[in-house]
Protein backbone atom coordinates (compact mmCIF):
# COMPACT_ATOMS: atom_id res chain seq x y z
CA UNK A 1 0.00 0.00 0.00
CA UNK A 2 1.17 3.17 -1.24
CA UNK A 3 0.16 5.49 2.21
CA UNK A 4 1.31 9.11 0.15
CA UNK A 5 -0.60 8.13 -2.54
CA UNK A 6 -3.65 7.15 -0.13
CA UNK A 7 -3.99 9.80 1.79
CA UNK A 8 -4.00 12.37 -1.27
CA UNK A 9 -6.61 9.88 -3.24
CA UNK A 10 -9.00 10.58 0.34
CA UNK A 11 -10.99 13.22 0.00
CA UNK A 12 -12.26 13.32 3.69
CA UNK A 13 -11.42 11.10 6.80
CA UNK A 14 -11.89 9.72 9.03
CA UNK A 15 -11.71 6.66 6.45
CA UNK A 16 -11.17 2.85 6.76
CA UNK A 17 -9.37 1.41 3.77
CA UNK A 18 -9.35 -2.44 3.07
CA UNK A 19 -6.15 -3.23 0.73
CA UNK A 20 -7.13 -6.02 -1.14
CA UNK A 21 -3.70 -6.79 -1.93
CA UNK A 22 -2.72 -7.34 0.80
CA UNK A 23 -5.93 -9.30 2.27
CA UNK A 24 -5.49 -11.67 -0.91
CA UNK A 25 -1.18 -12.25 -0.12
CA UNK A 26 -3.22 -13.19 3.27
CA UNK A 27 -5.85 -15.40 1.50
CA UNK A 28 -3.11 -17.23 -0.51
CA UNK A 29 -1.04 -18.00 2.44
CA UNK A 30 -3.46 -19.84 4.07
CA UNK A 31 -4.47 -21.51 0.39
CA UNK A 32 -1.13 -22.59 0.28
CA UNK A 33 -0.75 -24.12 3.90
CA UNK A 34 -4.32 -25.74 3.37
CA UNK A 35 -2.99 -27.58 0.53
CA UNK A 36 0.36 -28.46 1.93
CA UNK A 37 -1.67 -30.07 5.59
CA UNK A 38 -4.63 -30.71 4.37
CA UNK A 39 -6.92 -28.35 6.98
CA UNK A 40 -10.12 -27.08 5.94
CA UNK A 41 -9.98 -23.33 7.02
CA UNK A 42 -12.96 -21.74 8.35
CA UNK A 43 -12.76 -17.35 8.00
CA UNK A 44 -13.65 -16.04 11.57
CA UNK A 45 -15.73 -13.35 10.04
CA UNK A 46 -16.36 -12.20 13.98
CA UNK A 47 -12.88 -10.09 13.07
CA UNK A 48 -14.54 -8.07 10.00
CA UNK A 49 -17.87 -8.75 8.81
CA UNK A 50 -18.02 -7.02 5.87
CA UNK A 51 -19.31 -8.73 2.71
CA UNK A 52 -16.59 -7.43 0.42
CA UNK A 53 -14.23 -9.29 2.72
CA UNK A 54 -16.42 -12.72 2.72
CA UNK A 55 -17.09 -12.46 -0.86
CA UNK A 56 -13.34 -12.17 -1.85
CA UNK A 57 -12.41 -14.66 0.87
CA UNK A 58 -15.18 -17.10 0.17
CA UNK A 59 -12.94 -19.07 -2.72
CA UNK A 60 -9.94 -19.78 -0.62
CA UNK A 61 -12.18 -20.65 2.64
CA UNK A 62 -13.87 -24.05 3.39
CA UNK A 63 -16.62 -21.83 4.96
CA UNK A 64 -16.62 -19.53 7.82
CA UNK A 65 -17.13 -19.73 11.82
CA UNK A 66 -19.56 -17.58 13.51
CA UNK A 67 -20.24 -16.69 17.01
CA UNK A 68 -23.99 -15.86 16.74
CA UNK A 69 -27.33 -16.45 14.91
CA UNK A 70 -26.70 -13.37 12.94
CA UNK A 71 -23.18 -13.84 12.22
CA UNK A 72 -24.17 -17.40 11.09
CA UNK A 73 -27.51 -15.91 8.98
CA UNK A 74 -24.51 -13.79 7.30
CA UNK A 75 -22.24 -16.44 6.59
CA UNK A 76 -25.27 -18.37 4.92
CA UNK A 77 -26.30 -15.66 2.75
CA UNK A 78 -22.92 -15.03 1.63
CA UNK A 79 -21.89 -19.24 1.17
CA UNK A 80 -25.27 -20.75 0.26
CA UNK A 81 -24.94 -23.85 0.17
CA UNK A 82 -21.36 -23.87 -0.78
CA UNK A 83 -19.30 -23.87 2.54
CA UNK A 84 -19.54 -25.12 6.08
CA UNK A 85 -20.47 -22.84 8.69
CA UNK A 86 -19.06 -23.83 12.45
CA UNK A 87 -20.17 -22.09 15.46
CA UNK A 88 -18.87 -22.25 19.46
CA UNK A 89 -20.50 -19.38 21.61
CA UNK A 90 -21.04 -19.14 25.27
CA UNK A 91 -24.20 -17.74 24.96
CA UNK A 92 -26.63 -19.76 22.91
CA UNK A 93 -30.02 -18.66 23.41
CA UNK A 94 -32.69 -21.31 23.50
CA UNK A 95 -34.92 -19.72 21.81
CA UNK A 96 -32.81 -19.22 19.15
CA UNK A 97 -31.58 -22.79 18.45
CA UNK A 98 -33.56 -24.17 15.93
CA UNK A 99 -32.62 -21.52 13.91
CA UNK A 100 -29.18 -22.33 14.35
CA UNK A 101 -29.88 -25.79 13.71
CA UNK A 102 -31.00 -25.40 10.03
CA UNK A 103 -28.22 -22.25 9.45
CA UNK A 104 -25.04 -23.57 10.43
CA UNK A 105 -23.51 -26.96 9.18
CA UNK A 106 -21.41 -27.70 12.96
CA UNK A 107 -22.72 -26.38 16.45
CA UNK A 108 -19.65 -26.64 19.67
CA UNK A 109 -21.80 -26.50 22.65
CA UNK A 110 -19.42 -24.63 25.33
CA UNK A 111 -20.49 -26.52 28.51
CA UNK A 112 -21.67 -29.70 29.66
CA UNK A 113 -25.07 -28.11 30.53
CA UNK A 114 -25.80 -26.89 26.99
CA UNK A 115 -25.10 -30.11 25.57
CA UNK A 116 -26.89 -31.78 28.45
CA UNK A 117 -30.64 -29.17 27.93
CA UNK A 118 -30.07 -29.59 23.45
CA UNK A 119 -30.28 -34.16 24.27
CA UNK A 120 -33.14 -33.41 26.79
CA UNK A 121 -35.05 -31.44 24.08
CA UNK A 122 -34.43 -34.61 21.44
CA UNK A 123 -33.91 -32.09 18.64
CA UNK A 124 -33.38 -33.77 15.40
CA UNK A 125 -29.62 -33.46 14.51
CA UNK A 126 -29.54 -31.14 11.78
CA UNK A 127 -26.16 -29.73 12.73
CA UNK A 128 -23.00 -32.24 13.17
CA UNK A 129 -22.40 -32.00 17.27
CA UNK A 130 -19.22 -30.82 19.15
CA UNK A 131 -18.28 -29.65 22.28
CA UNK A 132 -15.54 -26.98 23.51
CA UNK A 133 -12.84 -28.05 25.24
CA UNK A 134 -10.53 -26.34 27.52
CA UNK A 135 -7.07 -27.82 27.51
CA UNK A 136 -6.10 -25.61 30.79
CA UNK A 137 -2.81 -24.64 29.33
CA UNK A 138 -2.40 -20.98 29.65
CA UNK A 139 -0.30 -19.07 27.23
CA UNK A 140 -1.29 -15.73 27.89
CA UNK A 141 -0.31 -13.58 30.62
CA UNK A 142 -3.30 -11.44 30.45
CA UNK A 143 -6.58 -12.79 31.43
CA UNK A 144 -8.61 -10.80 28.91
CA UNK A 145 -7.31 -12.19 25.78
CA UNK A 146 -6.71 -15.83 27.83
CA UNK A 147 -9.64 -18.44 27.30
CA UNK A 148 -7.44 -21.19 29.75
CA UNK A 149 -7.79 -18.26 32.35
CA UNK A 150 -9.09 -19.62 36.20
CA UNK A 151 -12.99 -19.66 35.94
CA UNK A 152 -12.87 -19.45 32.46
CA UNK A 153 -16.67 -19.26 31.18
CA UNK A 154 -14.86 -21.08 27.48
CA UNK A 155 -15.24 -24.46 27.11
CA UNK A 156 -15.49 -27.78 29.24
CA UNK A 157 -12.44 -27.75 31.18
CA UNK A 158 -10.36 -31.21 29.99
CA UNK A 159 -10.09 -32.70 33.37
CA UNK A 160 -14.09 -32.18 33.70
CA UNK A 161 -14.82 -33.82 30.56
CA UNK A 162 -12.80 -36.73 31.42
CA UNK A 163 -14.96 -37.53 34.00
CA UNK A 164 -17.97 -38.17 31.47
CA UNK A 165 -19.02 -39.92 28.34
CA UNK A 166 -19.82 -36.88 26.60
CA UNK A 167 -17.45 -37.81 24.19
CA UNK A 168 -19.87 -40.43 22.98
CA UNK A 169 -22.71 -37.87 22.35
CA UNK A 170 -20.81 -35.53 19.87
CA UNK A 171 -19.05 -35.70 16.61
CA UNK A 172 -16.66 -33.11 16.74
CA UNK A 173 -14.53 -31.01 19.77
CA UNK A 174 -13.72 -27.62 19.44
CA UNK A 175 -10.63 -25.80 21.19
CA UNK A 176 -9.10 -22.17 21.33
CA UNK A 177 -6.33 -20.93 23.64
CA UNK A 178 -3.97 -18.10 22.52
CA UNK A 179 -4.38 -14.86 20.90
CA UNK A 180 -1.97 -13.52 17.68
CA UNK A 181 0.25 -16.02 18.17
CA UNK A 182 3.67 -16.22 15.83
CA UNK A 183 4.34 -19.75 17.27
CA UNK A 184 1.95 -23.37 17.11
CA UNK A 185 4.12 -24.98 20.12
CA UNK A 186 0.64 -24.07 22.23
CA UNK A 187 -1.25 -26.07 19.42
CA UNK A 188 1.38 -29.23 19.83
CA UNK A 189 0.92 -28.83 23.19
CA UNK A 190 -2.57 -29.00 23.63
CA UNK A 191 -3.12 -31.44 21.35
CA UNK A 192 -0.57 -33.86 22.64
CA UNK A 193 -2.51 -33.08 25.88
CA UNK A 194 -5.92 -33.74 24.55
CA UNK A 195 -4.53 -37.45 22.68
CA UNK A 196 -2.93 -38.34 26.35
CA UNK A 197 -6.22 -37.68 28.07
CA UNK A 198 -8.65 -39.43 25.64
CA UNK A 199 -6.04 -41.51 23.41
CA UNK A 200 -8.23 -44.30 21.21
CA UNK A 201 -11.69 -42.33 22.29
CA UNK A 202 -10.60 -39.91 18.98
CA UNK A 203 -11.36 -42.51 16.73
CA UNK A 204 -14.82 -42.00 17.52
CA UNK A 205 -15.41 -38.31 16.63
CA UNK A 206 -15.16 -37.46 13.21
CA UNK A 207 -13.65 -33.66 13.20
CA UNK A 208 -11.56 -31.54 14.93
CA UNK A 209 -11.76 -28.06 14.89
CA UNK A 210 -8.04 -26.48 16.06
CA UNK A 211 -9.60 -22.82 16.05
CA UNK A 212 -7.80 -19.32 15.46
CA UNK A 213 -5.21 -17.17 17.25
CA UNK A 214 -2.53 -18.45 15.21
CA UNK A 215 -1.02 -15.46 12.68
CA UNK A 216 0.28 -18.04 10.00
CA UNK A 217 1.53 -15.61 7.94
CA UNK A 218 3.75 -14.19 10.26
CA UNK A 219 4.63 -17.56 10.56
CA UNK A 220 7.96 -18.86 8.55
CA UNK A 221 7.80 -22.83 10.05
CA UNK A 222 4.78 -24.48 8.96
CA UNK A 223 5.96 -27.55 9.44
CA UNK A 224 4.80 -28.41 13.55
CA UNK A 225 1.45 -27.50 11.75
CA UNK A 226 1.70 -29.83 8.64
CA UNK A 227 3.00 -32.35 10.68
CA UNK A 228 0.36 -31.89 13.71
CA UNK A 229 -2.78 -32.14 11.31
CA UNK A 230 -1.41 -35.10 9.24
CA UNK A 231 -1.07 -37.03 12.78
CA UNK A 232 -4.32 -36.15 14.06
CA UNK A 233 -6.29 -37.30 10.33
CA UNK A 234 -3.80 -40.49 10.43
CA UNK A 235 -3.97 -41.89 13.44
CA UNK A 236 -7.88 -41.06 14.37
CA UNK A 237 -9.63 -40.34 10.94
CA UNK A 238 -10.46 -36.81 11.56
CA UNK A 239 -11.19 -34.18 9.58
CA UNK A 240 -9.40 -30.58 10.84
CA UNK A 241 -10.55 -27.56 10.79
CA UNK A 242 -8.63 -23.90 11.58
CA UNK A 243 -10.57 -20.72 11.94
CA UNK A 244 -7.74 -17.49 11.42
CA UNK A 245 -9.66 -13.99 11.77
CA UNK A 246 -7.22 -11.79 12.67
CA UNK A 247 -4.74 -13.40 10.16
CA UNK A 248 -6.43 -12.66 7.61
CA UNK A 249 -7.55 -9.44 7.87
CA UNK A 250 -5.13 -7.79 10.45
CA UNK A 251 -2.81 -6.18 8.19
CA UNK A 252 -5.08 -5.58 5.65
CA UNK A 253 -7.14 -2.25 7.02
CA UNK A 254 -5.82 0.84 7.64
CA UNK A 255 -7.65 3.88 9.87
CA UNK A 256 -6.97 7.38 8.04
CA UNK A 257 -7.44 10.63 10.21
CA UNK A 258 -7.07 14.06 9.97
CA UNK A 259 -5.79 16.44 12.58
CA UNK A 260 -8.56 19.03 13.39
CA UNK A 261 -6.56 20.96 16.65
CA UNK A 262 -3.31 21.41 18.15
CA UNK A 263 -2.32 23.35 21.21
CA UNK A 264 -0.13 22.65 24.26
CA UNK A 265 -0.95 20.90 27.54
CA UNK A 266 0.98 20.73 30.68
CA UNK A 267 4.16 21.25 28.25
CA UNK A 268 3.13 18.80 26.07
CA UNK A 269 1.53 18.91 22.32
CA UNK A 270 -1.70 17.41 21.69
CA UNK A 271 -3.17 16.89 18.48
CA UNK A 272 -6.77 16.19 18.31
CA UNK A 273 -7.91 14.24 15.40
CA UNK A 274 -11.58 13.16 13.75
CA UNK A 275 -11.61 10.48 14.47
CA UNK A 276 -11.65 8.13 18.45
CA UNK A 277 -10.59 5.54 19.74
CA UNK A 278 -14.27 4.28 19.76
CA UNK A 279 -13.38 3.74 16.06
CA UNK A 280 -11.06 1.13 17.28
CA UNK A 281 -12.30 0.74 20.90
CA UNK A 282 -9.76 -2.11 21.65
CA UNK A 283 -7.71 0.53 21.96
CA UNK A 284 -9.36 1.59 24.89
CA UNK A 285 -9.99 -1.87 26.33
CA UNK A 286 -6.30 -3.04 25.85
CA UNK A 287 -4.19 0.02 26.68
CA UNK A 288 -2.32 -0.42 23.78
CA UNK A 289 -0.92 1.77 21.21
CA UNK A 290 -2.26 1.13 17.56
CA UNK A 291 1.30 1.32 14.76
CA UNK A 292 1.05 4.84 12.88
CA UNK A 293 2.75 5.17 9.55
CA UNK A 294 4.29 8.59 10.04
CA UNK A 295 6.06 7.63 13.76
CA UNK A 296 9.72 8.44 13.34
CA UNK A 297 11.44 7.16 16.74
CA UNK A 298 13.52 10.01 16.45
CA UNK A 299 11.80 12.40 15.22
CA UNK A 300 12.14 15.52 17.14
CA UNK A 301 8.18 16.63 17.65
CA UNK A 302 6.74 14.75 20.65
CA UNK A 303 2.82 14.66 20.02
CA UNK A 304 0.05 13.08 21.77
CA UNK A 305 -2.76 11.75 19.51
CA UNK A 306 -6.00 12.67 21.08
CA UNK A 307 -9.55 11.40 19.58
CA UNK A 308 -12.23 14.08 19.37
CA UNK A 309 -14.63 12.52 22.06
CA UNK A 310 -14.96 14.12 25.78
CA UNK A 311 -13.33 10.75 26.96
CA UNK A 312 -10.38 12.08 28.81
CA UNK A 313 -8.54 8.28 27.71
CA UNK A 314 -9.45 9.03 24.19
CA UNK A 315 -5.91 9.10 23.63
CA UNK A 316 -4.02 6.63 20.79
CA UNK A 317 -0.65 7.50 22.25
CA UNK A 318 2.30 9.33 22.35
CA UNK A 319 4.54 9.44 18.59
CA UNK A 320 7.47 11.37 17.21
CA UNK A 321 7.13 13.17 13.92
CA UNK A 322 9.90 14.94 12.02
CA UNK A 323 8.06 18.06 11.58
CA UNK A 324 4.91 19.58 13.98
CA UNK A 325 1.89 18.75 12.83
CA UNK A 326 -1.28 21.25 11.21
CA UNK A 327 -3.68 21.12 11.36
CA UNK A 328 -5.03 19.30 8.40
CA UNK A 329 -2.76 16.94 8.09
CA UNK A 330 -3.72 13.01 7.68
CA UNK A 331 -2.10 10.12 9.45
CA UNK A 332 -2.44 6.70 8.78
CA UNK A 333 -2.90 3.49 11.51
CA UNK A 334 -1.88 0.49 10.14
CA UNK A 335 -2.74 -3.02 10.92
CA UNK A 336 -6.19 -2.16 11.97
CA UNK A 337 -8.01 -4.27 9.99
CA UNK A 338 -9.16 -6.82 12.94
CA UNK A 339 -11.65 -6.44 15.62
CA UNK A 340 -11.70 -2.17 14.62
CA UNK A 341 -15.08 -1.69 12.48
CA UNK A 342 -16.77 -4.18 14.12
CA UNK A 343 -16.65 -2.75 17.69
CA UNK A 344 -16.34 0.63 16.17
CA UNK A 345 -19.33 3.14 17.85
CA UNK A 346 -20.83 6.18 17.78
CA UNK A 347 -20.03 7.70 21.09
CA UNK A 348 -20.75 11.36 21.38
CA UNK A 349 -22.47 11.15 18.18
CA UNK A 350 -18.91 11.35 16.07
CA UNK A 351 -19.76 9.46 12.88
CA UNK A 352 -18.55 5.93 11.66
CA UNK A 353 -15.65 6.20 9.54
CA UNK A 354 -16.36 6.01 5.49
CA UNK A 355 -15.29 2.33 4.14
CA UNK A 356 -13.19 2.06 1.05
CA UNK A 357 -11.35 -1.03 -0.81
CA UNK A 358 -8.29 -0.02 -2.57
CA UNK A 359 -7.81 -2.60 -5.23
CA UNK A 360 -5.17 -2.16 -7.92
CA UNK A 361 -3.85 1.38 -6.54
CA UNK A 362 -7.42 2.55 -7.08
CA UNK A 363 -9.81 3.58 -3.99
CA UNK A 364 -13.50 2.58 -4.22
CA UNK A 365 -15.92 4.07 -1.54
CA UNK A 366 -17.70 0.86 -0.29
CA UNK A 367 -19.75 2.45 2.51
CA UNK A 368 -20.56 5.70 4.38
CA UNK A 369 -23.13 6.41 6.69
CA UNK A 370 -25.06 9.58 7.63
CA UNK A 371 -27.14 11.24 10.28
CA UNK A 372 -30.14 9.42 8.72
CA UNK A 373 -27.95 6.07 10.10
CA UNK A 374 -27.41 7.86 13.28
CA UNK A 375 -31.11 8.95 13.63
CA UNK A 376 -32.60 5.38 12.96
CA UNK A 377 -29.97 3.71 15.16
CA UNK A 378 -31.80 6.12 18.47
CA UNK A 379 -35.08 7.19 17.10
CA UNK A 380 -37.73 5.85 18.23
CA UNK A 381 -41.47 5.19 17.58
CA UNK A 382 -43.16 6.31 20.92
Amino acid sequence: MDIETLKNNLDSTPAFVLDEAELARSLGILAQLRQQSGVKALYSIKSLPLTRVLELAKPFVDGFSASSLFEALLAKEILADTGSIHLTTPGINYAELDQLLTTVSHLSFNSLSQLQRYHRQNRQPSASIGLRVNPQLSYLEDDRYNPCRLHSKLGVSIDDLWQTTALNQVQGLHLHTVFACQDYRPLTESIAKLVNYFGKSLKNLEWINLGGGYLFNHISNHQPFIDLVGQLNKDYGLSVYVEPGKAIVGDAGCLVASVIDCFSSDGKTIAVLDTSVNHHPEVFEYGWQPELHEHAAKGSYPTILAGSSCLAGDLFGEYRFKAALQVGDKLVFTNMGAYSLVKANRFNGINLPAIYGLQAGRLNKLKDYSYQDYRQQWFTDN
